[in-house]
This record gives structure tokens, C-alpha cells and sequence, in this order.
């Protein structure tokens, strides 16, 4: 398989990454990837909580699900003091070390309000209180009072969102905010393309998972497993890229952008499935490395895995160096080999197969 990626489909990816998703404010970005799936699906649904399914074959009783999850890390105003300065709660696991001299959107009813992290001077700054802390950054709308940021329509509850925007550094390295894991919606989009294109009839149903609320605790995974009652599921995330600086490889593995998509052992992942999907690699010759999970992924695998009396899953990861930065970086190859093992792992299974150990 040839241009994976096509110009289209990169067009598409750049606008969906660029789009806001807030962990519970998914909505925008799920009509996004919702339209760009239609045209390669049989049908579609949605629950109460935004998460969206396109379904292939949807009368098959034998069900696969495909899935990614949509949101992404943001703030909650919190507290608007009398000078017109707000402060923030998180929205998932927003990183308060890199917000000073940020910019940020404010969403409220009346559009966006444009304001900025403050930060004092580095010549003003003296002791502990210089290291950012949720108890010290704050917003800086441009207000004077309490009042004039109210006014604006900025309330206790409005998400905030860093503005940081896409960008591509030396042709093949994909930079910006929420690639975690809207890069994982964006692959499973492209598996539905190009089943299409390559004119795949699946003898099961395929159900193209985007699940939202991940972010605080796998939320959308648990509620859209109950409601699809899966027999298989193969579950995309991102991982770390280890070869940066500051990161001990003894504590979080050896693993690298540009060596292919990242296969995880652990309890949650089915062993059978796991080594079908191991099998394809091979036979197809893509490139992957292997990640070992302690008691739980701290993906959307674990809420699949241990949905329905047990649906066998596994976790099929993209290397990602700056996670939950404004600055996420992946190869495109990566990205490239990630969509051909879905895509050959998915035509692997055989109807009504039974992954159980002991039969």
C-alpha cells in the first residue's frame, strides 16, 4: 500500500487538529470527523455524551470495534478574582508548567474571549512562588474588574483551550495540541477510507469508535462498550517517545518516533489477539516495538477489555514525544504504518472467531 496518506486526507487532518475538542465540549471537532467518515460507512450513531460510531456492515451480528478517543486537555475557569484575573481548574491532565505566557481561547456563549497566561517578570520573581502552581497562574483578559470580564460573557465553568495551531517541521514531523490522541481519530478514519477504497467486504460489523472523555478517566469508552457489546476491539492511543532528554528509559521503556507503531503487553490486552496482530506485522512487514503496561494501559483498552463479561482488546500505540504539551510531536511514518496494521489487522479476523485460551 501506497500514499497512505493522500493530500485530502491530510488536508483533513490538519483542520481536525486544529479544532478545540475540551474533555465534555467534543461536539465541533465530533461533526468534523463524523462528516469526513460518512462517506466510507453503512450508517452512524451517537450516544448522550457525544461519542460517535460509523458502522460497516451493521446487520452482521459479529461486531469489531475500531477506536480512538476525541478529547482533548483543557481548563475550567474557576475563580474570577475582583481585578478582573481568573484562575483554573483543570479539565483532564492540563500541564500548569507550561501555561505562563501562553495564549488561550476562553469559550463562552458569546464566542471566543482571547486572553493570556501572566506571569511576573524573571527579574521579579524570588523564591518558592517563582515554579508555576495551580495556586499562582492565572488569566489575563485585558479587564480591570470582575464585572468587565462578566460582561464579556466569561463565567465559573467556561473551558479554556491553549491556541497553539498545527504544524509540520523537516516534511515529515506532525506538531501541535491534542495529537493525544486526535491523531488516533484521524488513523481509524483513514482504515475506513481505504477499506473502501480497496473495496474490503468484511464478513462482520465494523464499528469506527470516537469516543469522548478519556481524558478524565475513560468515561466514553466505558459508556459506548456497553451500548455496542463488542466481540473484538483494537484500541489506538498514544505512547512516549523516549530518546528526548530528561527521560529515564528504566522507568518508561525504550521506545522511539520513526520505528513503527507501539504493541503493549499487560493484563488488559488478550494474548490470542495480541499475537494475530503481532502475526500481521510480520506477514506485512511493518515496522513495530513492544511497551509493557503494569496493573492497567491508562488507555480506553481497559475499559473495553473489561466491558460485557470480557471483550478481548489491545492497544495499539503511536509514539508521541511533549504529551499533554501544545507542542505533541509524531512522525508521519508512524502514522503511515499505525493505519496499515489496523487496516490488515482488522481483514485478519475471521467471522464469529473465538479468542478464548481455553476452549
Amino acid at each position: 500500500m501506497k500514499n497512505i496518506i493522500t493530500k485530502a486526507s491530510e488536508k483533513f487532518m490538519e483542520a481536525y487538529l486544529n479544532n478545540t475538542s475540551p474533555t465534555g465540549f467534543e461536539t465541533k471537532g465530533q461533526q468534523m470527523w463524523l462528516d469526513y467518515i460518512k462517506p466510507n460507512i453503512d450508517e452512524h450513531f451517537t450516544d448522550n455524551y457525544g461519542t460517535v460510531v460509523g458502522v460497516i456492515n451493521p446487520k452482521a451480528k459479529y461486531k469489531v470495534v475500531i477506536e480512538a478517543h476525541a478529547d482533548e486537555i483543557s481548563w475550567f475557569v474557576h475563580y474570577i478574582n475582583k481585578d478582573g484575573f481568573i484562575y483554573l481548574r483543570r479539565n483532564g491532565g492540563s500541564d500548569h508548567i507550561i501555561a505562563p505566557s501562553k495564549r488561550v481561547n476562553i469559550h463562552t456563549d458569546k464566542g471566543i474571549v482571547k486572553a493570556v497566561f501572566g506571569w511576573p517578570a524573571i527579574h521579579m520573581r524570588k523564591g518558592k512562588e517563582e515554579t508555576p502552581s495551580l495556586k499562582n497562574i492565572f488569566l489575563d483578559c485585558g479587564c480591570d474588574s470582575k464585572e468587565e470580564v462578566e460582561k464579556m460573557g466569561v463565567h465559573v465553568g467556561c473551558v479554556v483551550t491553549f491556541e497553539d495551531e498545527f504544524i509540520t517541521l523537516n516534511k515529515n514531523r506532525y506538531v501541535g495540541r491534542a495529537l493525544d490522541n486526535r491523531m488516533g481519530g484521524f488513523m481509524i478514519a483513514e482504515v475506513a477510507r481505504l477499506l473502501k477504497k480497496e473495496k474490503k467486504k468484511l464478513p462482520f460489523g465494523l464499528y469506527i469508535v470516537n469516543s469522548v472523555q478519556e481524558e478524565v478517566g475513560l468515561r466514553g469508552a466505558q459508556m459506548i462498550a456497553q451500548k455496542i457489546k463488542p466481540d473484538v476491539a483494537i484500541i489506538t492511543d498514544v505512547c512516549h517517545d523516549t530518546q528526548t532528554p530528561m527521560i529515564n528509559k528504566i522507568e518508561n521503556g525504550d521506545l522511539s518516533s520513526g520505528k513503527g507503531p507501539v504493541l503493549t503487553y499487560g493484563p488488559a490486552v488478550q494474548n490470542n489477539l495480541l499475537n494475530q496482530v503481532i502475526s500481521v506485522a510480520e506477514k506485512n512487514k511493518i515496522p513495530f516495538q513492544r511497551a509493557a503496561a503494569s496493573r492497567a494501559t491508562g488507555t480506553d483498552t481497559d475499559a473495553f477489555a473489561y466491558s460485557n463479561e470480557g471483550v478481548p482488546s489491545m492497544l495499539i500505540s503511536l509514539p508521541l514525544r511533549y504529551m499533554h504539551t501544545t507542542v505533541e510531536m509524531c512522525r508521519k511514518e508512524d502514522v503511515e504504518e499505525a493505519i496499515k496494521l489496523i487496516f490488515h489487522s482488522v481483514l485478519s479476523i475471521k467471522n464469529n472467531q473465538d479468542f478464548r485460551y481455553i476452549k
